[in-house]
Formats: C-alpha cells, sequence, structure tokens
C-alpha cells in the first residue's frame, strides 16, 4: 500500500556519528521515494555532549538542516530536527540546547544506561537481561516524565539487539506494568509515541514498539502517533513507512503527527 500522505520524522545525516550520506543526497532520495514532509533529527548524545563532540555535531546538523530548507523548499516539506539521546543524563544541558535553537521537532531517545555502553556494543553472554531491561524502564520512565520532547523513540530499542542479533528470548509480559507507566505518562503529559520502523528490515523483523505496545497507547488514551525510519542511508529513507502507518491504523489511529516549532500537525492516514 501506497499511502498519499508519506512522511517520515526520523532520519540521520552524516552529521550523526553513525550516518553515511549528506543531507542533500538524503533530500534526493526522500523526494525520489515520494515523501512529502522529512524530518532530519541527527543524534546528540547528552552523556558525551562535549566529550565526543556531539556540541559541533548539533551545530553542523542545524546548519546543514536550515541550508537544505531553503534549497528544496519547492520540493519537500523539511522540518528541522533532533534526536536528543539519554536528555535525562543532564537535563539542564538538554533544556539549554533545545531552548538553543529554532528546532521544528525534538525526539527523545535512550541508547544505554548510564555510564555504559550504547546496547547495540554491550556482549550479552553472561549478563543479567532482567536486570539490564528493569533498569532500561526505569531511565524510560524518568525521560517520559520530564517530557521536553515531542516523541518517544523506539521503546524496545533493546530488544533490537537482545532478541533480534543475539536470539536471547524476552517475556516482555514481566515488563508491562513499566510499559504502561511510560504510556500513561505520555499521555498525561500529550506527547507522541514513535513507531519506529527500522526493526521491520533487521533481524528483529518488527516495528520498535510493536503492534501490542501501539495497541496499548491508543486504549490508555494516547493520540499521537509519529512515524520514522531512523534511515542513516539514502536507501532506508521512507523504510517501512507504509507498514507503520498501516499498524498505526489497524491500532485505531486515523493519523500520524509531524511538528513545525514544536507544534502539532496532524496528518490523515491516507
Amino acid at each position: 500500500m501506497i499511502f498519499k500522505n508519506y512522511v517520515d520524522m526520523h532520519t540521520h545525516t552524516n552529521n550523526s556519528f553513525d550516518g553515511n550520506y549528506p543531507i542533500e543526497e538524503l533530500c534526493e532520495a526522500a523526494i525520489e521515494k515520494g515523501i512529502k514532509i522529512l524530518a532530519f533529527t541527527d543524534h546528540v548524545e547528552m552523556d558525551y555532549f562535549t566529550e565526543k563532540g556531539f556540541d559541533k555535531d548539533a551545530e553542523n546538523s542545524y546548519a546543514d538542516m536550515l541550508r537544505a530548507k531553503e534549497m528544496f523548499k519547492d520540493r519537500i516539506d523539511l522540518c528541522v530536527g533532533i534526536e536528543l539521546g539519554e536528555p535525562t543524563y543532564n537535563k539542564e544541558l538538554s533544556e539549554s540546547l533545545i531552548a538553543s535553537r529554532d528546532y521544528d521537532f525534538v525526539i527523545g531517545s535512550i541508547h544505554n544506561l548510564r555510564k555504559t555502553d550504547d546496547f547495540c556494543e554491550l556482549k550479552y553472554d553472561g549478563l543479567d537481561i532482567d536486570s539490564l531491561l528493569t533498569t532500561y524502564f526505569e531511565e524510560l520512565k524518568l525521560l517520559a516524565d520530564w517530557a521536553k520532547f515531542d516523541t518517544f523513540a523506539h521503546l524496545t530499542y533493546p530488544l533490537r539487539y537482545i532478541v533480534g542479533e543475539n536470539k536471547i528470548p524476552v517475556d516482555m509480559s514481566k515488563y508491562q506494568k513499566d510499559v504502561d507507566e511510560i504510556l500513561s505518562l505520555l499521555v498525561a503529559k500529550d506527547k507522541a509515541l514513535e513507531i519506529n520502523t527500522s526493526g521491520l528490515r533487521q533481524p528483529i523483523g518488527i516495528t520498535m514498539p510493536d503492534e501490542s505496545v501501539v495497541r496499548r497507547f491508543k486504549e490508555l488514551g494516547g493520540k499521537m502517533i509519529t512515524v520514522g525510519s531512523d534511515s542513516h542511508f539514502t536507501a532506508h529513507m521512507g523504510a517501512g513507512i507504509e507498514q507503520g502507518m498501516l499498524l498505526a491504523k489497524q491500532c485505531g489511529f486515523d493519523s500520524v503527527y509531524v511538528f513545525k516549532k514544536r507544534q502539532p500537525i496532524e496528518i490523515e492516514i491516507i
């Protein structure tokens, strides 16, 4: 199925440490794929903001987005975004950063526990998976309660590596109370939940979060969904977005959302 209102609200340029293409090439790829509204959301990890050069990445990314917004204004609608990783590990700095620039859209995410490597870099043999996930969900609660973002990214991110790549089974029913608390905070704070489609092209084979979580968000009163490919390559721009929008529809959402100047804009799923 090809949706008329085709949007991608989570993508990365070469201003992300794991990005691969300049913004111009990504814009051309998105236009070719029929994407109507596009957000660039380069990584800025707040627990290593100056130590690993994320301050410079944020500066370069913002300048590139403003330039591309003008360059492609007649061809695609660009949203100036940022993915704040671990913002609650340094709340004051995070709040200062997003107040210092005119962002359209802020993603909140957690990629690693405090003073710990990214989940993609961990060696899972011998690790206490239950303790790891319990601590992760506690951090997600703090992030959801902070709520200075617009959408809450890839809620089940560690499963990409634990289940998908390392084939370690996880019984998510053990964490249902935690997930409900996170979703309820998002509802109370009037924040969006992201359907991240990158898992569809990875070994885990499902969106992050999956249908059960998206459906539960709706049951708890969730109103806003964003969809994002989490692309780091031209080939992945818009990847899985149709499936993500269809999933949102199946879970009772008639629209997805984009953001301009930090304000939600409803986009009907058609």
